[in-house]
């Protein structure tokens, strides 16, 4: 088994990287929403803990600066003072207050009274600062959550592809299935082939892609994906594989990328679900074993058969031969 760089692993991951971006970088913050939703939990969570322990002890720090320049503080055993905040005697106590009245708390014990403006407009600036705050963080957090990737990991792939024939035409196939009971609506299949080639001009491309057609006039792309099902793509003349054969396959170099979309059922949401399959694990002359089984009243699934494959007698030839 041949190991070589990969362009998709076979759980979807891109083994792309974006370097040298120089000025360029600085787009990330224009789009600040979604730069935190692609960051992974753990920064996640530290940006959400920072975020908030830097407002509250900012804003407590306000309120303890008014109490601090009206000297409040010096008064709190004078019962014919009027105070800005009851009951506000140093940082802790303004902490409080500022966490009562953002939680909407509400003790009782401090409170703001009408003689204190600066303290008005402080609390209004509080409670558009922290609508602010909450929509984003908590929207950021949300969004996170009801991300379908996690729903991409009950979809399934073969781990090899087979080349057989099916109608007497020679064909490259694989099998998707869904281990959900809820369905894909509007489920549909593209594949890529990634290939270096050259141009007639001389020009080298390193990771040329190309459209291997998998239904695309006959509709077959758009799959009800209840069962596990076998997606084939005919090999003829109009196909990139117009010229492999069982013993080209070996000295061959190039990656199929699959591409599984389809509206999760329960959320609503659009979930992309990938793999790849390099050449050495595309088998010639194979054939997937069935899994479908009728019972009583309904039909089952055994899935421990779902990548097994077995040999069918296949030309070695090309179809260009």
């Amino acid at each position: 088994r041949r190991e070589r760089q990969r362009f998709v692993d076979k759980n979807g991951r891109c083994n792309v990287q974006h370097g040298n971006l120089g000025g360029e970088s600085s787009r990330y913050l224009s789009d600040l929403f979604t730069t935190l939703v692609d960051l992974k939990w753990r920064w996640n969570l530290l940006i959400f803990l920072m975020t908030y322990t830097v407002a509250w002890l900012v804003m407590a720090s306000m309120w303890w600066g008014i109490a601090y320049l009206r000297g409040d503080l010096h008064q709190k055993h004078d019962d014919t003072y009027s105070p800005c905040v009851a009951n506000v005697y140093n940082f802790p106590s303004a902490f409080l207050f500022f966490i009562e009245t953002e939680a909407t708390i509400g003790y009782g014990h401090r409170y703001i009274t009408e003689r204190c403006p600066e303290g008005i407009v402080l609390f209004l600036f509080q409670s558009l600062l922290g609508s602010v705050v909450d929509a984003f963080l908590i929207g950021c957090m949300f969004i996170k959550m009801s991300q379908p990737k996690k729903r991409a990991e009950t979809l399934m792939f073969s781990r090899a592809a087979v080349i057989s024939q099916r109608d007497g035409r020679l064909c490259l196939m694989f099998r998707v299935g869904n281990l959900r009971n809820s369905h894909m609506v509007s489920a549909q299949i593209r594949c890529k082939l990634i290939k270096s080639r050259q141009t007639p001009e001389g020009e080298f491309l390193p990771l040329d892609q190309c459209e291997l057609d998998v239904g695309f006039g006959t509709g077959a792309d758009q799959l009800f994906l209840v069962s596990p099902l076998t997606i084939c793509h005919e090999i003829n003349s109009e196909s990139p594989f117009f010229c492999l054969s069982q013993r080209s396959l070996r000295s061959e170099q190039f990656e199929i990328v699959v591409i599984l979309e389809g509206i999760v059922e329960t959320t609503g949401m659009t979930c992309q679900a990938r793999t790849s399959y390099t050449e050495d694990e595309v088998l010639w002359g194979h054939r997937f074993l069935p899994v479908m089984s009728l019972e009583n009243g309904f039909f089952r699934v055994d899935y421990s058969q779902f990548h097994a494959t077995f040999e069918v007698p296949t030309p070695p030839y090309s179809v260009k031969e």
